[in-house]
């Protein structure tokens, strides 16, 4: 942890900052440059105290979560945000949030099942039309939009494998695959090793696979849902990374006039009704 570059990179954040960017009223009397410290500690989370002592240069070691806090209320850049936490000698976990311009993506494919997958599979962005295929991810706790955990560790629905998907050998495969490569990527983050380690006691099949230390992973170009409504659903799968990120988007498409086609049709109608259908 170098806490002097960490406290001089903090003060010339604080100091850019204005109180219009955050939603305050700038006053009377105001001779601080950008932000007071009290100001930037209310919108972290933590006390002044603490701030205080991190621009001073003799704060203590900040956890993970305080570093996020703080990049959310100085609103750092993705790079500047990773320089954060370099500093505090604490390397960034896999980035959750999504870019809007991402979101809006998603949402500009309406013909398309589309989702954004974590460097650990966690569903973290998704559209309508890939709830009604998949699951309705937004009436799931977090821990259940892991599609790794949910494939090795369930819960599965109805007793059927992950979404009924009939290539499941390939996907726990790759999955494990790119975990591996993530855990190398993110050694140490907590998140990522409580989630290797809950997979190899849980799970036989996956410390086999983790055995193996594979990490080429295959891109899977094709993929097939046994839908409970409307039965099997053929879809072309392509993956567009986010390198900045470390998430993937995926996009899975039919192939015009195809029966596959229709029921992607037919889903974009029903929503997520189907939940309730008994398999």
């Amino acid at each position: 942890m170098d806490r002097r570059e960490l406290a001089g990179f903090l003060r010339s954040r604080r100091e850019r900052i204005t109180p219009a960017d955050v939603g305050l009223r700038a006053g009377p009397r105001r001779r601080t440059p950008g932000l007071r410290r009290e100001e930037v500690a209310q919108l972290a989370f933590i006390s002044t105290e603490y701030y205080t002592r991190l621009e001073q240069a003799r704060g203590p070691h900040p956890s993970r979560e305080v570093l996020v806090q703080l990049a959310r209320a100085l609103r750092l850049s993705d790079a500047e945000r990773d320089h954060l936490h370099h500093l505090a000698g604490t390397p960034p976990g896999p980035s959750r949030e999504v870019r809007q311009s991402i979101v809006d993506l998603l949402h500009r494919l309406p013909e398309a099942a589309s989702l954004v997958l974590s460097a650990t599979y966690e569903v973290i962005a998704w559209n309508d039309l890939a709830a009604a295929l998949m699951e309705d991810f937004s009436a799931l706790p977090r821990r259940d939009r892991n599609l790794i955990r949910r494939a090795f560790l369930g819960p599965h629905r109805n007793g059927r494998p992950l979404y009924g998907v009939s290539d499941a050998d390939e996907f726990i495969r790759t999955s494990t695959q790119h975990l591996r490569a993530a855990a190398a990527r993110y050694p140490g983050d907590p998140e990522v090793t409580g989630l290797v380690d809950e997979l190899l006691a849980g799970s036989e099949e996956f410390a086999r696979i983790w055995a193996a230390h594979d990490v080429a992973a295959r891109p899977t170009l094709c993929k097939t849902f046994h839908h409970p409504l409307v039965g099997p659903v053929s879809v072309n799968c392509d993956v567009l990374d986010i390198a900045d990120r470390d998430q993937r988007v995926v996009i899975y498409t039919a192939t015009p006039g195809s029966p596959s086609e229709q029921a992607l049709r037919l889903l974009s109608v029903v929503g997520t009704q189907r939940l309730d259908v008994p398999g």
